[in-house]
């Protein structure tokens, strides 16, 4: 009896190949499970000896309406405005959420959350940035729905053969483009481009937005200069980036290092716009309201993780949608922080005098 009492769903999952899901709606009786995959989960529980009684039932019961979330231990305002937003859309679905933090982002601490996660028999996983399906060496159960924020897996057979996983978010790199399509567009011949955290999806998403409308402008990208998502990171970039000489306008991964590159700008005796543009990215809460209010680019957390939650949701219960990734247009607002460079301005020709 000691043996069969150490036997839980999660060894019964793993003998059989499912998700600790699949096993439960077998235990329980519940439809929607294909009679071979039905066969396979029952050989595993009679060879493991696996008996759940009553009450093991009912937690069981009470933790498949559980849905996990991994997200880094940070308070940077995209993984926090994707938090709040998930938990928000799942507010009256009858799930509940559990929140695994990472303090790193090496496999190992990325792993020991899902696991954290899995073995509470969850019914649905969420990745937050920085983590994503596209990690090849992350372990997640099969058949156990997946939502991303990240990026979608590329160049493996599973990426087309798993309905259970999905992406979803705001499509960074148009609106990367679109930011320093805008400052083409006044007159700067080059950008510059404060990028966020190495290693980061959103990172590398932003740098391919940059790179695509300088190549289109046939402009040669100047080299990445990398900070870490903070104010501090940012006004530290852009103080050895001013000290090169030439900038006129700078891309910011994020609102947050852009603020701290307005600051780098007015220390070294220079104006927002007049003589440096700024362009931030995610609009946040502050940007409108500093006191040159800051042009940037809009990423709706609110909806895209309403819509995510939604097909997340319509997953688990058996409604997969149609498409596995789906991108959410990002805005950019124009506001006081950009301008035609200071060489166009003083160039201007001067107004006509009314006769």
């Amino acid at each position: 009896m000691g043996a069969t009492q150490r036997v839980s769903m999660t060894d019964v999952a793993r003998r059989a190949g499912v998700s600790q899901k699949t096993v439960s709606r077998v235990v329980n009786g519940e439809p929607h499970v294909a009679d071979p995959i039905r066969a396979k989960v029952q050989a595993a529980i009679d060879e493991m000896g696996f008996r759940p009684n009553a009450a093991a039932r009912a937690l069981v019961t009470r933790r498949n309406q559980r849905i996990g979330m991994v997200t880094p231990s940070t308070s940077l305002y995209g993984p926090a405005a994707i938090l709040e937003g998930v938990d928000g859309a799942l507010r009256g679905s009858g799930y509940h959420l559990g929140v695994a933090r990472t303090r790193g982002n090496g496999v190992a601490d990325l792993q020991a959350a899902i696991d954290e996660l899995v073995a509470q028999d969850i019914a649905g996983l969420v990745l937050s940035e920085p983590i994503d399906l596209g990690h090849p060496d992350l372990r997640i159960p099969n058949g156990l729905p997946v939502l991303s924020f990240g990026s979608p897996k590329t160049g493996s057979p599973e990426a087309d053969e798993s309905p259970h996983e999905f992406v979803m978010g705001a499509d960074e790199t148009a609106g990367a483009r679109s930011a320093v399509e805008h400052l083409l567009a006044l007159g700067h011949h080059t950008v510059h481009h404060l990028g966020g955290t190495e290693g980061w999806s959103a990172t590398a998403r932003r740098i391919a937005g940059w790179r695509a409308a300088l190549s289109d402008a046939k402009v040669e990208a100047p080299p990445v200069v990398h900070g870490d998502w903070t104010p501090r990171s940012g006004y530290e970039a852009t103080t050895d980036l001013l000290r090169r000489g030439g900038v006129t306008a700078i891309f910011a991964a994020n609102d947050h290092m852009a603020i701290g590159a307005i600051r780098a700008v007015e220390q070294a005796g220079l104006r927002v716009p007049e003589d440096v543009s700024l362009v931030g990215f995610d609009d946040a809460p502050e940007a409108e309201y500093l006191s040159t209010s800051l042009t940037t680019v809009r990423q709706d957390f609110a909806e895209v993780t309403r819509l995510a939650v939604h097909r997340l949701v319509s997953t688990i219960e058996g409604r997969p949608p149609p498409e596995r990734h789906r991108l959410i247009p990002a805005r950019l607002i124009v506001r006081e922080s950009t301008a035609p460079p200071p060489s166009a301005i003083h160039q201007a020709p001067p107004p006509e005098r009314q006769a």
